[in-house]
């Protein structure tokens, strides 16, 4: 942005002459009645016209004189009057009064405001794993602003040739679910699972190659409900809770691959695209059509989230700052209401948990993630208090992968944990029944230094993903901060 040097637009501002004094620039070219210097004014001589004369004999000087020309003007109209000396060595003009040039634009950088809502929302899905807090899906809904975010990011990445992109985004997301798959497989295995045998899986041939899922999430991987654990100390349902959240990293996966294409469709037809997975949960979320088994899993996923995915397009184009903020946030607030209505008339066995409401949860994370994006700051740096966060939401971001895939295994590891402190000898009945209590507390309390050494011990797998140093705590603190250059 320009900045006068006077304060004010630019335009019309005083300059020192050449004898010390300031003269105003004419309006709009104008000839002024009378000049700065008290000279009267004259209009131009005509051709063959006699010059003006003013008393003595003089010249009069016009105020385009005044106004800097002064040796210019007197020769080109008056040359007798001045010495030829004088005529070659003009006084010097005043400085046209040109705007400052425009400082160079900055170099496009992480929005901290999008990196903040990540790791709130990192912070959430932890909170709902443990806590089991079914209100939360309403409060916050984590995977609606995370897949948002994604498609935000998606889109921009998308400037470069899409093959490459795809592949760098792949590239990243799999050898850190490669570090996990190998060490939850041979825990299945030795605790007596066979794919083979299984039904759920298909059985035979068809369940050990439902393994290939481990490796890339073509589908959500399949795993026993019960299954004893060898360390010990992680309940029979280990499985279900450590490997379910894995359907995520499959439905990225899908959104990735499905960008190029879903991006085009958008730039022609934005509206149609943003509402197509709305319509299509409302086809499969609401039981008009049935797909079976986990292929009907995978496809509820990606049309529940699919305009979330597609709202990040519109907020990384600029499409969503378009729409007048009143009928943005309007329209959101009329789409979350219905998701709530829906969600009341078809509570599960959970109440309000949005999670297991296809339509209110596609509806209410949508609403929800628009009155974010339409408000939303572009922040190079946190501001305020918010940056004394600034080194953990860089931390969170740079291992968001790490973050998710382990998160669920270690709540599950600081129970046994906790129970260690009922064996301590001074441990009466008042301090054990304190301990009931607070229990899901402290264990909220000791998942984030649990997190913190499964970010040391794997998260630089995500450098080497990603074509870099390997590095074992990346808060930014060597490139000031906010440097994260993870996209």
């Amino acid at each position: 942005m320009t900045h006068p040097t006077n304060g004010g637009s630019g335009e019309g501002v005083d300059e020192p002459s050449a004898q010390g004094s300031w003269f105003a620039k004419p309006e709009h070219g104008r000839t002024l009645g009378v000049s700065e210097a008290g000279w009267p004014a004259v209009p131009p001589a005509r051709p063959g016209a006699t010059p003006p004369r003013g008393p003595g004999g003089g010249p009069v000087l016009t105020d385009a004189v005044a106004t800097g020309g002064v040796a210019a003007e007197a020769t080109a109209r008056f040359p007798e009057v001045l010495p030829r000396a004088e005529a070659t060595s003009p006084l010097p003009k005043a400085e046209s009064p040109l705007p400052e040039a425009a400082p160079a634009p900055k170099k496009p950088g992480r929005d901290r405001y999008l990196d903040l809502l990540r790791s709130v929302a990192l912070v959430r899905v932890v909170a709902y794993h443990l806590f089991g807090w079914v209100w939360l899906s309403v409060v916050f809904p984590s995977m609606g602003v995370m897949f948002a975010l994604a498609g935000s990011l998606m889109a921009r990445s998308l400037s470069r040739p899409a093959l490459s992109v795809v592949r760098g985004r792949l590239r990243r997301l799999l050898p850190p679910m490669w570090l996990f798959s190998a060490l939850v497989l041979p825990l299945l295995f030795i605790g007596g699972w066979n794919p083979g045998k299984d039904p759920d899986t298909g059985g035979g041939a068809w369940g050990w190659l439902g393994i290939i899922n481990y490796v890339i999430p073509i589908g959500a991987p399949a795993y026993p409900w019960e299954i004893a654990n060898p360390p010990g100390f992680l309940e029979t349902t280990w499985a279900e809770q450590g490997i379910g959240p894995l359907w995520y990293l499959r439905a990225y996966m899908w959104f990735v691959i499905a960008s190029p294409l879903l991006l085009k469709a958008f730039r022609k037809l934005p509206w149609a695209t943003l509402c197509a997975p709305l319509a299509l949960t409302a086809v499969i979320g609401t039981g008009l059509v049935e797909i079976p088994g986990r292929t009907g899993e995978a496809v509820t996923d990606f049309a529940v989230y699919g305009s979330c995915w597609v709202l990040g397009f519109a907020h990384q184009e600029g499409v969503l700052q378009k729409v007048p903020r009143y009928a943005a946030v309007s329209g959101a607030a009329l789409l979350m209401g219905f998701g709530l209505w829906w969600a009341s008339g078809h509570l599960s066995e959970e109440g309000w948990d949005l999670n297991e409401i296809p339509l209110a949860q596609a509806t209410w994370s949508l609403g929800f993630v628009v009155i974010l994006l339409q408000y939303a700051p572009s922040w190079q740096q946190l501001p305020g208090r918010l940056a004394r966060w600034d080194r953990l939401v860089t931390l969170a971001n740079n291992r968001a992968v790490t973050i998710y895939l382990w998160h669920n295994l270690l709540i599950m590891a600081t129970f046994p944990l906790i129970d260690l402190l009922y064996q301590l000898p001074f441990m009466d009945d008042k301090l054990s029944s304190a301990l009931d209590s607070t229990y899901m507390l402290w264990s909220f309390v000791l998942i984030w230094p649990l997190i913190a050494l499964a970010i040391v011990a794997t998260g630089w797998v995500e450098d080497l993903a990603a074509k870099r140093r390997p590095r074992l705590w990346p808060d930014g603190r060597r490139t000031g901060g906010s440097g994260s250059r993870r996209k």
